[in-house]
């Protein structure tokens, strides 16, 4: 049996404060596991369209993203399968995200739409920080949606290692954008 093609991304704009929390997730994913050969990482930023070639040959996607669900900041919240893409409860709020429906409509009238779908969303705190990195409540997060992450894969039989904490891993985003490199010096000018 062909084990699925799955494809796990970040979208969002690590530029906007708590709009970057997709693709965070996504960074904080990649360095707390190891994944199966059939799963592939992507940071899908604002890419929009750009997009739906890799969903359409994801046979499973999961996907991170910042949504404004009406919640308490900082709040995770699970949607699967045919909920995705009413983003049931949450406001439409930036650019991406409309693009990112988009993008499931195209793969689904091409005729590519993902077996299985599963968005992580984040409440955001602030979106209007230009420049400014994610809030507490959101950073907080982080760790918990990438160990949701895992547990939604395993449930996929696709299980993932955790890595070890002395583990070397190079990072996802390249030119020091990853959130360790971007990040530190803002908190350091506070």
């Amino acid at each position: 049996m062909t084990q699925p093609k799955i494809l796990v991304l970040g979208i969002g704009n690590i530029l906007w404060a708590d709009e970057g929390f997709g693709v965070r997730a996504l960074e904080a994913f990649h360095r707390l596991y190891r994944v199966p050969e059939n799963v592939s990482l992507l940071d899908g930023g604002t890419q929009g369209l750009y997009l739906v070639q890799f969903v359409q040959e994801a046979d499973y996607l999961l996907v991170f993203d910042a949504i404004d669900y009406g919640l308490t900041p900082g709040t995770l919240k699970i949607v699967e399968n045919d909920e995705v893409p009413k983003f049931t409860g949450a406001k439409k709020m930036s650019l991406h995200q409309t693009g990112f429906q988009e993008v499931l409509s195209a793969a689904d009238l091409m005729g590519g739409y993902p077996e299985k779908l599963a968005l992580i969303g984040c409440q955001p705190e602030d979106l209007e920080n230009w420049g400014g990195p994610l809030t507490q409540p959101v950073r907080d997060q982080l760790v918990r949606a990438a160990e949701v992450a895992a547990g939604v894969l395993e449930g996929w039989g696709a299980p993932c290692a955790r890595r070890d904490a002395n583990e070397k891993v190079e990072p996802l985003l390249a030119n020091d954008i990853d959130h360790a490199s971007y990040e530190r010096p803002m908190a350091a000018a506070n």
